[in-house]
């Protein structure tokens, strides 16, 4: 068998072998040169119509499902917290978590036994410092309520995310 080599790259870079030069279009003749039917026409007016019909459909339909998927994610969001709820009133079905209850929440205790209540538990670092004296002249503080006023309504109304008062968290 004959074995074949690669043309040089000298040959591909000097355009040897590459046929006759490329002319530039005419775009005026080609288009020109294009011949439509009257079933071509045709067949073309329906296809836009097709895709006019279409276009409002789909977006309708891609819009529905992304409310199903908020919906389906709304869902998840509530079994969660029904679970939650759920585990948190079956503990309460335990005698020994209703005796844990009573005793750190109202200072339950059991006949015989003493409770010691530790009024002030701080740390001397986070013990309120003591206060200087209380002046007996009276001071006139300048301030403008009403303007104080406007803005806390206006900062309210514009909360992006309502925050549940117990937690702090994120209202669902």
């Amino acid at each position: 068998m004959a074995t074949r080599t690669a043309p040089s790259s000298r040959s591909r870079t000097q355009g040897a072998g590459e046929g006759p030069p490329r002319r530039p279009v005419d775009v005026r003749g080609w288009l020109g040169g294009i011949r439509l039917s009257g079933f071509m026409v045709i067949m073309l007016g329906l296809v836009v119509l097709g895709v006019l019909v279409l276009v409002p459909t789909i977006g309708t339909y891609v819009d529905q499902q992304n409310r199903i998927t908020a919906l389906q994610n709304a869902v998840e969001l509530t079994q969660d917290q029904i679970d939650d709820l759920q585990a948190q009133a079956d503990r309460w079905d335990d005698p020994a978590y209703i005796t844990t209850q009573a005793r750190e929440r109202l200072y339950y205790g059991k006949p015989g036994e003493v409770l010691y209540l530790v009024d002030n538990d701080l740390s001397l670092a986070d013990q309120p410092q003591e206060q200087g004296e209380v002046s007996d002249d009276v001071e006139v503080t300048r301030t403008d309520w009403m303007a104080q006023f406007v803005r806390s309504v206006t900062s309210a109304g514009a909360a992006e995310v309502a925050t549940t008062p117990e937690t702090g968290a994120p209202a669902p």
